[in-house]
């Protein structure tokens, strides 16, 4: 399976990242610090996207970033900073420092994938060396169109809501949310919420 890119993970706890991000067809790498972090940067520079924590070890993630755009050779690669809910106040202090986006801990795994390929899709990095390769799970057989009622499911799953969270949200029962997803699945042949979320980003039907 091709990758649809190539990740390079700051963050001292980076485990749940390293797992998943494979398993949705990105290829990762992880520095458990900053300085870490910084000497493979400077080892490789073929990485489309950085995830980077803020509190770690040794060089935290604004210094890091502060160092990673002073260098000319990698000063344009996407990153996305992670932030605790107690960072808020720095957050717009991040964009400033040249952070493209971020991302509050503890977040969904659909909200943080919609994210990347977001980014990833933005951005002009790398983009005359790599083609842009196709979502892994897309079979490329037509995309039936999705009802009002299901794009207003999907764009909550996609913001992070549970099945019984969009079921108190629409005043339905949770099964009803159920049958629609599984609808949803068929729609645009995908298996599950995750793949559902980021094929919909990709092609804007929500």
């Amino acid at each position: 399976m091709s990758s649809l890119g190539r990740i390079l993970i700051i963050d001292d706890n980076s485990k749940l990242l390293e797992d998943a991000l494979p398993m949705y067809g990105y290829e990762v790498k992880a520095a458990h610090d900053g300085l870490l972090g910084l000497k493979i940067l400077d080892e490789e520079n073929n990485f489309d996207l950085i995830l980077l924590d803020v509190v770690m070890p040794n060089l935290d993630g604004w210094e890091t970033l502060k160092a990673i755009r002073k260098n000319d050779k990698i000063s344009q690669i996407p990153i996305i900073m992670l932030t605790s809910v107690s960072e808020t106040n720095k957050q717009i202090s991040g964009l400033k420092f040249g952070a493209d986006d971020y991302i509050v801990k503890p977040f969904v795994l659909p909200n943080l994938l919609a994210r990347i390929e977001a980014l990833l899709r933005r951005s002009t990095w790398n983009k005359d060396t790599k083609e842009v390769k196709p979502l892994p799970f897309v079979t490329g057989d037509e995309i039936s169109p999705l009802t009002a009622r299901e794009k207003e499911i999907l764009s909550l799953v996609a913001k992070g809501n549970s099945n019984s969270q969009i079921a108190q949200k629409l005043f339905v029962r949770e099964v009803t949310v159920k049958t629609h997803l599984n609808s949803i699945y068929k729609k645009l042949n995908v298996d599950n919420r995750v793949q559902a979320v980021l094929l919909a980003q990709q092609t804007q039907i929500i």
